[in-house]
């Protein structure tokens, strides 16, 4: 990699996203030269999510910025120290826990409550916004009919994404931003 060469910035969205909502960033970002990857989140739960987001930084050469969304933010902060090539850490609106926290404990310091339904799965549950609040809770600062899309294909969470403790604290040792 040439010397002066940009670092990798690896996206990563959290619970009721998924990657191609990083789709604007990501086009402003190569026009500024910046290599990209977004990764597919899976919402499992933190320590199945750092796991995968840690194999996928594995592929990646040189240096990196993760730059994590809401839940996108804890796992970020698990598993930046996979690899020697994390650089910076920058949260967009992200859960930044400590060892032992989990998002769930962080998210019910936050008021109001998000508006959840919750759905029997095959190994457990998952999560979602309900869609008749998901404007209000989630994308605030879009039109009506984008809140409606994103309301109708929102990936919802495991909820071990919000019951898994925390395990490292990244941030302490590189560089971050919120």
């Amino acid at each position: 990699m040439a010397e002066n060469a940009k670092p990798t910035v690896v996206l990563v969205h959290g619970a009721w996203a998924e990657s191609s909502s990083w789709s604007a960033v990501m086009e402003r970002l190569r026009k500024d030269g910046y290599p990209v990857r977004a990764i597919a989140n899976p919402l499992r739960g933190l320590t199945s999510d750092t796991a995968y987001v840690s194999s996928c930084l594995a592929t990646i050469d040189g240096p990196m910025v993760l730059v994590g969304h809401s839940y996108g933010g804890a796992v970020i902060t698990n598993s930046a120290v996979s690899d020697p090539d994390v650089k910076a850490l920058v949260y967009v609106a992200g859960f930044i826990p400590a060892t032992g926290e989990t998002v769930g404990d962080l998210a019910a310091k936050s008021s109001p409550p998000i508006p959840l339904v919750t759905t029997e799965v095959p190994g457990g549950a998952e999560v979602s916004i309900d869609p008749a609040h998901f404007r209000e809770s989630f994308a605030g600062d879009v039109d009506r009919t984008t809140a409606a899309d994103l309301a109708a294909v929102q990936r919802p969470a495991g909820t071990k994404a919000v019951t898994d403790a925390s395990v490292r604290e990244a941030y302490r040792t590189i560089p971050s931003w919120t």
